[in-house]
């Protein structure tokens, strides 16, 4: 591009036409460097903090920046006419500022055109850059401080922007033309090559100039209910004002000097040496003072964004705590509360929809981050669709929707969004638009009120908003849409329908289980990672099967964690024959999600250490797979025994010694009391390992073997399973 075309908008000031005198340049040249070295001068900062007198008035000054920003960067950048596509908005817009700029210039037209005057004036006369400075300030003694740069600011943007507007059309308007020779434009123009230098280097302070007058005009805004001077942050910055200030109106003098040299000397007055470093050393420092201001700007609006994060975060407590005619303001101050957009993703459709579409229906708020497992979303969707079956019935009408919570602290990456979006294109219901619109607050209410902890929970409102169960991902994994309307009370519903029978382990997983239920065969569930114990567990109950001629059959159902383990045992099942067991992991994954979802539905509903049998064996059942071995054996649905890998086995073994109690006590009492007996001199350890990311943690337990209170112990755990360092389990 011809930088003679490139000049017709960038850089450049007249303020008066004349002549510079030889006296006049020396005393320009001569403050080169002398007022430059009194940056940490006391005695110059005593001289600014005087000229400070503030008549209490307060100035918005952001209409007359927002007018002052627009003249220089278009008199400074090159600027290509606006697309006729965004005329009108343009035109919407300067209608909307146009009231402002009235108001604002109305009430310091005079005093901007004074310093313009002072400015131009100064510099022609030769005047120090420091000693007007300080008359600058004084002459706006009785104004803030921000007011004061921005008017500043202002003055030298009105001939600044004079001279480039005649540089841009005095090709084509005989009067810019006129005026534009008045102020030896042309000549100028004409020789726009070796003035380069200095018009580069004006643009570089010019940038740094409002870098600085927007970063004082920022703090001055800053809301006084959220921050005060007592904030150490505020107050380190605003001590830093009058020195940036200072600075900066030093540095819109020092364009005006050169500008006037040029302007008046014509184009063959160079830039010398020390006028260039005078321009540059400027520049740095604002660029300095300016880095210095971004940084304890930040660390103002951290604090600012922490207080109205707690004051939102206060005002959700309340709104739960509220009756309300129906969910919408509930679910908005949960999701997005404004009307501007479509916060939600329809997953029949893929397509964004009004949160109105949950209005008045029960709510059922799916919350969990971006690490769920394929396993939870398999059998999430295939509960879901389920109830899509039955969803004219009255007792199955809800809706899921994903609230995707993460981390605000976390930069966001492009990983994650690809993460985000594959998700998200899996689901079948709901989804958040967009984890951004999740805020702050939000997160921290779901951590506290709700207890999340990175493990997925299922919160349910109901059609007023209020909640009706903290988290019912239990009750799904437990009963399915059966659980509907998923409320606490429905939840002690249901586990009064319940009793220990196999039914309660299986049910819903394996329908062959069923049908041998039904046939009342005699039924072992095992589990553990042994491959030595399972074989000797299963040939050894197979052999006795045989000698009481009872119909057996045997499912390994692998542990709640270790799937690399778990194939290596199904892989030697397969080869010898030793049982039947489920093909697929996800199948051992859900047994395993669902017996300790009836632990944690108990620590939810706070009847973890009731005296109930059922509950009581459930724990046994969830220890003995922290400690190897377990086997529970059922005839039909009616469980006979629950005992530890090692006192099973033993059992079994000694079939001998117990075998002629059958033909009186029956086969069922006689294994369970010969088992209780081993139990008793053995009487194994109980243990239960809870995550932190398991949210509601019990304060104590007790024992489901001795009933005395378990030690609590923190413990710091390492399990390297290479096939799926990431698998899910609660325990």
């Amino acid at each position: 591009m011809d930088y003679q075309a490139h000049l017709a908008s960038p850089p450049g000031l007249s303020f008066l036409p004349g002549a510079a005198t030889g006296a006049n340049m020396q005393l320009i040249k001569g403050d080169r460097g002398g007022m430059l070295s009194m940056s940490d001068d006391s005695v110059m900062m005593k001289q600014v903090q005087a000229t400070h007198a503030p008549d209490g008035r307060e100035v918005d000054v952001a209409p007359l920046l927002h007018l002052v920003e627009d003249i220089l960067n278009r008199a400074t950048l090159q600027v290509e006419p606006p697309l006729l596509a965004g005329q009108a908005h343009a035109e919407m817009e300067e209608k909307n500022h146009q009231i402002s700029y009235s108001i604002v210039l109305d009430a310091l037209s005079y005093v901007i055109d004074r310093i313009s005057c002072e400015i131009a004036y100064k510099a022609l006369g030769g005047a120090d850059a420091h000693g007007t400075t300080i008359t600058i300030l004084e002459t706006l003694t009785s104004f803030q401080w921000d007011a004061k740069l921005v008017m500043t600011l202002a003055a030298f943007a009105l001939h600044y922007g004079e001279f480039w507007l005649l540089a841009q059309i005095y090709s084509s308007n005989q009067l810019a033309k006129s005026m534009a020779i008045l102020k030896q434009l042309p000549t100028i123009l004409e020789h726009s090559g070796p003035l380069k230098p200095r018009f580069d280097a004006l643009n570089k302070l010019i940038k740094a100039i409002l870098e600085v007058t927007r970063s004082v005009v920022k703090f001055k805004e800053l809301p006084p209910s959220y921050i005060s001077q007592d904030v150490p942050a505020l107050s380190a910055a605003m001590a830093h004002v009058p020195a940036a200030v200072y600075w900066t109106v030093r540095a819109i003098v020092a364009c005006a000097n050169q500008i006037t040299l040029l302007t008046t000397m014509g184009h063959e007055y160079a830039l010398t040496t020390t006028e260039s470093w005078e321009l540059s050393t400027l520049e740095h420092k604002l660029t300095n003072i300016h880095e210095h201001m971004r940084k304890e700007l930040a660390t103002c609006h951290q604090h600012i964004d922490e207080k109205r994060s707690l004051e939102e975060y206060k005002m959700l407590v309340d709104m739960f705590e509220m009756i309300h005619i129906d969910n919408m303001k509930v679910l908005k101050s949960l999701i997005y509360s404004k009307d501007d957009m479509q916060p939600l993703v329809d997953g029949s459709t893929k397509r964004r929809v009004s949160i109105e579409v949950l209005r008045r229906k029960n709510v059922l708020l799916l919350i969990l981050d971006l690490n769920i497992s394929n396993d939870e979303l398999a059998i999430l969707e295939q509960i879901y669709n389920e109830s899509r079956l039955h969803a004219t019935r009255l007792d199955s009408q809800y809706e899921v929707v994903w609230v995707p919570l993460v981390d605000p602290s976390i930069q966001w990456t492009d990983a994650m969004q690809t993460k985000f979006d594959s998700l998200q294109s899996t689901m079948p219901w709901y989804t958040v638009q967009h984890p951004s619109l999740i805020r702050k607050a939000v997160v921290k209410f779901v951590r506290e009120q709700w207890h999340f902890r990175n493990k997925p929970i299922l919160v349910v409102l109901d059609p007023q908003g209020k909640v009706v169960s903290p988290n019912a991902i239990h009750m799904m994994w437990i009963w399915g849409s059966n659980a509907f309307p998923f409320t606490s009370r429905r939840e002690e519903d249901l586990w009064n329908t319940e009793a220990w029978k196999l039914e309660l382990l299986v049910d819903g997983i394996d329908p062959m289980i069923l049908n041998w239920i039904k046939e009342g065969k005699y039924i072992f569930l095992y589990g553990g990672d042994d491959v030595e114990w399972v074989r000797k567990f299963t040939n050894s109950a197979r052999a006795v099967a045989s000698a009481a001629r009872i119909p057996l059959e045997m499912v390994y159902v692998g542990k709640s964690s270790k799937r690399e383990a778990i194939r290596r045992v199904l892989a030697t099942i397969t080869v010898e024959k030793l049982s039947y067991f489920w093909q697929d992991l996800t199948m051992i994954w859900f047994f395993w999600t669902r017996l300790e979802s009836m632990l944690f539905s108990k620590i939810q509903l706070g009847k973890i250490d009731d005296h109930d049998p059922m509950m009581q064996e459930i724990k046994k059942l969830l220890s003995y797979d922290k400690e190897g071995g377990w086997a529970v054996l059922s005839n039909g649905s009616n469980i006979i025994s629950n005992g530890h890998g090692n006192t099973v086995l033993t059992t079994l073994i000694e079939y001998d010694l117990w075998k002629e109690h059958i033909p009186v006590k029956g086969f069922d009492l006689s294994f369970d009391e010969h088992h209780k007996k081993i139990h008793g001199v053995t009487y194994p350890c109980c243990r239960f390992e809870f995550p932190n990311t398991a949210g509601r943690i019990p304060e104590s337990m007790r024992c489901p073997e001795c009933h005395r209170t378990m030690e609590k112990y923190t413990t710091f755990l390492c399990c390297h399973d290479v096939g799926n360092p990431h698998e899910p389990s609660l325990f």
